[in-house]
């Protein structure tokens, strides 16, 4: 098997973990690059449906979400804060190191 589709495996079953996903999201928010946060979520959604298992009787609102990023557009912030809860996950803020005035 590749050493990508090793890595891949490995960090979906890693963001399994809500203390992990959390860590993960936050270094790629902190980057700040939409294309990355797209695809860490993405990764996060994919994690979490290993996790609860592919039942016929999933949640529609998280199935609602769980489309919305494969659509192929940037989810908007309130979906974004939904889609956070619904991984069992919550957005804060920090201030940056430096201030600029």
């Amino acid at each position: 098997m590749p050493n990508h589709k090793r890595y891949h495996s490995y960090l979906i079953e890693s963001l399994k973990e809500p203390a992990e996903a959390a860590t993960y999201l936050d270094a790629v928010l902190e980057d700040g690059n939409p294309e990355h946060i797209v695809l860490a979520l993405k990764n996060a959604a994919e994690a979490r449906r290993n996790r609860v298992g592919h039942s016929s009787e999933q949640d529609p609102v998280w199935e609602n979400y769980d489309q919305l990023l494969h659509q192929g557009k940037t989810p908007e912030l309130l979906s974004i804060l939904v889609l956070l809860d619904e991984l069992g996950l919550k957005l804060s803020v920090t201030a940056k190191d430096e201030l600029t005035v």
